[in-house]
């Protein structure tokens, strides 16, 4: 003797409603996650350099604001100012971890130059030979 099981109409899962709601989602990150890049806000300033190509490997910016508080972009607090004495050691124990990581500093362009030469400088303390700075392209 065989029993049959009847299935009810309701038994499947629609899954139409699910895929408009992961399509939208998909979008709003597309839209907001290059404004979430750099959270720190600078004027930098305007050259006629060419843009770099890509790296595979995301970068280690230091952004510094025109008032002088310094940012890292992968440092556990990167939206809160990093004193200047925790700078090097910082830098230096995310860079031993990835030695091919580049490493550009991000200045306004009114922030001091001095300011700017004092970190690269402190850069080149903790190990880092190579060292970047990030421009804003000029306009043709």
């Amino acid at each position: 003797m065989r029993h049959r099981i009847k299935k009810s109409p309701m038994a499947q899962i629609n899954v139409v409603p699910y895929i408009d709601v992961m399509l939208v989602l998909l979008i709003i990150f597309m839209v907001t996650a290059p404004l979430i890049t750099q959270g720190v806000k600078v004027d930098l300033p305007v050259t006629s350099a060419d843009k770099l190509a890509a790296e595979d490997v995301k970068p280690l910016v230091i952004t510094i604001k025109e008032n002088g508080e310094l940012y890292l972009n992968q440092h556990s607090t990167a939206d809160k100012p990093l004193p200047r004495i925790e700078l090097s050691k910082t830098v230096s124990e995310i860079y031993q971890k990835n030695p091919k990581m580049p490493v550009l500093v991000r200045g306004d362009k009114n922030a001091s130059h001095g300011l700017v030469t004092e970190i690269m400088a402190q850069l080149q303390i903790a190990g880092i030979q190579k060292i970047g700075i990030v421009t804003q392209a000029r306009h043709k």
